[in-house]
């Protein structure tokens, strides 16, 4: 029987592809049985399994808008890709680490963002919106409640102290 498998080139084409549609469902046909995936905001957070990357998957495709890919470089079983996004106001960027098993479906993925006001604001959009996609209400308002003070201290940092810190001309 022939090997009806994906050429790693195929199956990145695919992925960037469905992430660029906010295609929750083809970017799972990309993916292993057993693939797993860490979480870029947190080392208590990660996801194993197809059935968990779709419901993670759909909810990351509400919170973050307009991806666009702009590098891709990797060659065998490892690539990584780059992309620009927003989550609702803040620009976005991500790099994806993307690891492939012997039938080139990705079988694990390292997760990369910034800057971090946008990671903030994922934090507050992506928690609640898994938490309510898996039926416990309850949880989603908790982690929307715990998470806007940090977003909003860190978007106030952002905005009116980091600037301070920047080199003023050298006056003479």
């Amino acid at each position: 029987m022939p090997d009806t498998s994906p050429s790693a080139a195929t199956t990145i084409a695919r992925w960037r592809a469905a992430g660029e549609r906010g295609d929750a469902d083809a970017a799972v046909a990309c993916l292993s049985p057993d693939i797993v995936l860490s979480s870029p905001l947190t080392g208590q957070f990660r996801l194993e399994g197809s059935d968990q990357l779709r419901d993670f998957l759909a909810s990351a495709f509400t919170a973050v808008e307009d991806i666009h890919f702009h590098t891709e470089t990797g060659q065998g079983d490892t690539y990584a890709l780059v992309y620009r996004a927003r989550v609702g106001t803040q620009p976005f960027e991500e790099a994806q680490l993307l690891r492939l098993d012997d039938k080139a479906h990705i079988r694990e993925i390292t997760l990369f963002g910034r800057p971090m006001p946008a990671l903030t604001a994922l934090m507050t959009t992506l928690g609640p919106e898994l938490a309510r996609r898996q039926g416990r209400r309850g949880l989603a308002a908790l982690m929307r409640a715990s998470t806007a003070p940090v977003h909003a201290m860190v978007t106030f940092g952002d905005r009116r102290v980091v600037p301070l810190t920047r080199p003023s001309a050298i006056r003479t």
